[in-house]
């Protein structure tokens, strides 16, 4: 190719090119007037590669000022959530992805634009590029917009449209104070019978009647790996009964629950239940719950307390007839328009084998009606095909207040989303994939290099989590999360809804996972290539077990640590007898206590010079198993004999210690 042929193609002038190409590496000559192709290629491709340096650069000097001492002025501020794309970050900073890629390189991090960085990358990132970064709880965030929406919805409807509705109460307390229990005796249904273990394990919502009037009930599980559920179930509802046992009082779940429900600003009513047994003491139970301002009508306060057993139906309509109660009290907050925009609380998801996607919604606003396009956040996730209600049985409508189960949807949604009703699908977006179904990973500041000496010492676990709804899974990674650790990190590879299957086989297979089913089976197909594989696949019903096998696991990957107890020291005085592996000598314990068979250091002064082990020890001409501060001894060392008359003999134990699991 000729030289001006080249310059012509590369929008440069002939000299200026002469000049440029011996600091690109291409030293061709100054009177060179024909090149190879394939080094016009190569020139090509690295003048591109020049000019791009140079626009990054102009524009990364353009971005940042700086102060009369180099350093670059934060003029300009930015809200960053503890974890986001590179993408979204260059949207977030209204810079080309190009330039934040270019800062990450230089900070030691690869990333590509759809890789996720962790707030501290994003922080130092923003800071060169003269942006001051504030982190954001994107959940709490979140969470709020979720509240404003439907806050803001029957805030803009007319007075005279909005109609009384039937009160959504959350049934809490500690693990088997009898909640589900209370919900069985309303309801006259045998649902503890049900569950596994005896622990409710999902999100259920359930509708009553008494003296004409509807009740919404949602049972909430107890054990504490459902914080996050109990917490939702608080902010959907309008009053919580707080179950508490007579004979136990009050426990750390029941702190956690109404605490819960006080930070949700719901009125609560207490049931003290098992006062049908023997060492029930209500008294007790009301004198600790006023230390946390629930203080009973009886001493002069504002909270009902009921009595209850709920295991003999015992003063279950009193429950009833406070909660409506209650309910007239808070007349006001409890109405919706039922002829209004639809909006609906999701309060279960889940992927059904034979349904598909399926969802238990809680209408807020408005009414749900089969064949309603649903959508989150202007994403499309389908049509109602079918709705059931807590019995099973067919509806057609569901006003406010009402929970269904919605069948149809072409994805299923998460829990808590807010679901709203539109006319015209086509302009709502369509969504892709299973929402909950992929887990994304995310680049943490910090080369690899730096942190490998620390990592040695890191035991690491990684999982592949399929469960039967998206409530058990939250559940799960909570509980997984509180064994975490500075020495232990357990990594969910992937989760999703459904049974285990052969492609989550060979995704463990990849990552070294293992692989956990909870309430789901795995084919026979998964389970003869997880055999074939030398994958373990372990599926649970109960939560419980499924967390110990996980801190067996980790238990298993700990290498003992040594643990160095030091007992006491010798001073050399004399020396007896010396071989080629073994040395006899005399001295006196100067501090502690030394015993025969642990180990021995020698010291010449600060030096150190050889180690051994102490085979045995004798006073005088009898042998003894240990020798006390003072007394003088002949010690038998094993180990090289370079022991001299002055050397101090520091002798110690050596513990083998595994760490345990909380």
């Amino acid at each position: 190719m000729n030289i001006t042929e080249l310059a012509r193609k590369l929008r440069v002038n002939t000299q200026e090119l002469r000049d440029q190409l011996p600091d690109l590496g291409f030293d061709i000559g100054q009177k060179a007037i024909k090149i190879d192709d394939k080094l016009a290629s190569r020139i090509i491709r690295s003048w591109r590669e020049f000019q791009d340096r140079e626009r990054k650069k102009t524009a990364y000097e353009a971005l940042t000022k700086k102060d009369e001492k180099g350093q670059v002025i934060l003029d300009k501020k930015v809200n960053v959530p503890g974890i986001l794309t590179v993408k979204d970050f260059s949207v977030l900073l209204d810079l080309p992805v190009s330039v934040v890629i270019s800062e990450l390189m230089k900070n030691g991090v690869m990333a590509s634009m759809n890789q996720r960085i962790d707030f501290d990358t994003a922080a130092i990132v923003a800071a060169e590029l003269g942006f001051e970064a504030t982190e954001i709880d994107m959940d709490e965030k979140v969470e709020a917009d979720k509240a404003n929406k439907v806050s803001d919805m029957l805030a803009s409807e007319k007075k005279e449209n909005l109609e009384h509705r039937a009160p959504i109460v959350v049934v809490m307390g500690h693990v088997d104070h009898g909640k589900t229990k209370l919900l069985d005796a309303i309801r006259k249904t045998d649902v503890v019978s049900g569950e596994a273990g005896g622990i409710t394990q999902h999100i259920g919502a359930y509708q009553v009647e008494k003296k004409g009037r509807k009740i919404t009930f949602i049972d909430t599980p107890g054990h504490e790996a459902f914080t996050a559920m109990r917490s939702r179930g608080a902010k959907v509802a309008d009053i919580a009964i707080l179950v508490v046992a007579a004979n136990e009082g009050v426990k750390p779940q029941t702190v956690e629950a109404l605490k819960i429900a006080q930070e949700a600003g719901v009125p609560i009513l207490v049931a003290v239940n098992k006062i049908d047994l023997p060492d029930a003491n209500p008294e007790k139970v009301k004198q600790e719950l006023a230390n946390y301002n629930l203080m009973t009508e009886a001493w002069g306060g504002k909270t009902i307390f009921v009595e209850i057993s709920a295991k003999f139906n015992k003063n279950i309509d009193g429950v009833l007839e406070n909660v409506l109660l209650m309910a007239d009290m808070e007349a006001e907050k409890l109405q919706a328009n039922p002829e209004g925009e639809f909006l609906g609380s999701v309060i279960e998801a889940r992927v059904d084998k034979g349904e598909g996607p399926v969802a238990t919604v809680l209408v807020r606003n408005g009414t749900l009606r089969v064949g309603d396009y649903l959508v989150v956040d202007g994403v499309l996730y389908g049509k109602i095909r079918m709705m059931r209600n807590y019995k099973n049985e067919t509806l057609t409508t569901a006003g406010p207040a009402v929970p269904a189960k919605i069948l149809g949807l072409k994805v299923a949604p998460k829990v808590g989303d807010i679901l709203e009703a539109v006319d015209d699908p086509k302009k709502a977006q369509k969504a892709k994939t299973y929402r909950m179904e992929k887990e994304e990973t995310f680049i943490k500041q910090g080369a690899a290099d730096e942190n490998a000496e620390e990592n040695k010492k890191i035991v690491k676990l990684n999982i592949i989590l399929r469960t039967d709804v998206l409530g058990s899974q939250e559940a799960i990674i909570e509980s997984l999360k509180k064994i975490e650790t500075a020495d232990i990190k357990i990594n969910i590879v992937s989760k999703g809804l459904g049974s285990v299957s052969e492609s989550d086989v060979l995704s463990a297979e990849a990552t070294g996972s293992v692989l956990y089913g909870f309430n789901v089976i795995a084919s026979p197909a998964s389970n003869f290539l997880a055999r074939d594989k030398g994958v373990a696949v372990s599926t649970y019903k109960i939560i419980y077990e499924l967390i110990d096998d996980v801190k067996k696991r980790l238990k298993d990957l700990f290498k003992p640590e040594m643990i160095r107890r030091s007992l006491g020291k010798i001073e050399v005085l004399a020396l007896f007898k010396k071989s080629k592996d073994m040395q006899i000598v005399g001295g006196k314990v100067t501090t502690g206590i030394v015993e025969a068979g642990t180990k021995v250091a020698v010291f010449r002064g600060e030096e150190f010079i050889t180690s051994g082990k102490v085979t045995a020890l004798q006073v005088g001409k009898e042998e003894v198993k240990d020798c006390d501060k003072g007394q003088e001894c002949g010690v038998s060392i094993v180990g090289q004999p370079l022991i001299e008359i002055g050397d101090t003999l520091d002798v110690y134990q050596e513990d083998e210690q595994i760490q345990t699991l909380l």
